[in-house]
């Protein structure tokens, strides 16, 4: 059976020369790529090789110093204030923190973005907040505090509220970040349930190889001293291919010390 995206269609992200950085310092120069729908898409790479920051960008949270960026088909950089929310709200993102307001309950964190970007009654509003709750597997906790849960299920509460609009693309930034390993492997089965149930593309930022072995179908490894995208391919892909040294050790986990050994 075919399991990859159907590509009929135009992808949901495409990059196109992006150039990004901070003043005078280029974090990431000239990098292409498109993520299909559907797609469980991992970013990787070493310290310092700007995971995040092209996260940032890709949210619309930073604007680049060249190139643009497609969500469905719509430029989320030459898009106008109200143009970007708009596509924004196709979107769902997990921060590494959660993000939760601390003063609100669950339920009332996954409220809000349902009362500013609709008109739904407030009965449907809460069926729908019930709903997000139950697919995290936090139905009972609607009226914790966010300081009252583990941080684990905080993590599932900031993903029940990244998913409050049905967004079509969920980014998740360092989502296993100060989980244990259970905790973190609950998480990835969460995110693949997601997908499976959902058809959602997720976008994963992570450095966690357990993770990216789990749940991703491919790979975007970043390279701090390229600027670029080093490496596209499968997670098995990738850690089989000796002709690609810094890939190869980066998922083979090849400490540097031992590389300069030999």
């Amino acid at each position: 059976m075919n399991n990859q995206p159907n590509k009929s269609f135009h992808p949901v992200i495409q990059v196109s020369d992006l150039t990004t950085g901070y003043g005078d310092v280029i974090i990431h120069e000239d990098i292409n790529f498109n993520i299909d729908r559907g797609e469980i898409v991992a970013i990787c790479g070493g310290s310092g090789c700007g995971k995040s920051t092209l996260l940032r960008h890709m949210i619309g949270l930073e604007e680049p110093k060249a190139g643009d960026i497609l969500i469905d088909n719509e430029s989320i950089v030459n898009a106008t204030h109200k143009e970007r929310l708009h596509i924004l709200t196709k979107t769902g993102v997990l921060f590494q923190s959660g993000a939760l307001f601390g003063s609100l309950t669950l339920a009332e964190n996954i409220k809000l973005p349902i009362e500013e970007y609709t008109s739904l009654p407030p009965e449907t509003v809460d069926i729908l907040v019930q709903l997000k709750l139950e697919l995290v597997n936090l139905s009972g906790f609607e009226n914790y505090l966010p300081s009252e849960i583990s941080g684990g299920m905080k993590k599932r509460a900031g993903l029940a509220r990244a998913m409050a609009l049905d967004p079509m693309i969920l980014f998740f930034d360092e989502p296993s970040a100060g989980l244990d390993p259970i905790s973190s492997a609950d998480l990835d089965n969460l995110i693949l349930q997601i997908n499976r149930s959902l058809g959602a593309t997720i976008i994963v930022v992570t450095h966690e190889l357990n993770s990216i072995f789990a749940i991703a179908q491919r790979v975007l490894m970043l390279d701090k001293e390229t600027k670029s995208i080093i490496a596209d391919g499968s997670p098995d892909e990738l850690k089989s291919d000796i002709t690609n040294k810094k890939t190869y050790n980066f998922f083979n986990r090849i400490p540097s010390s031992i590389e300069r050994l030999t």
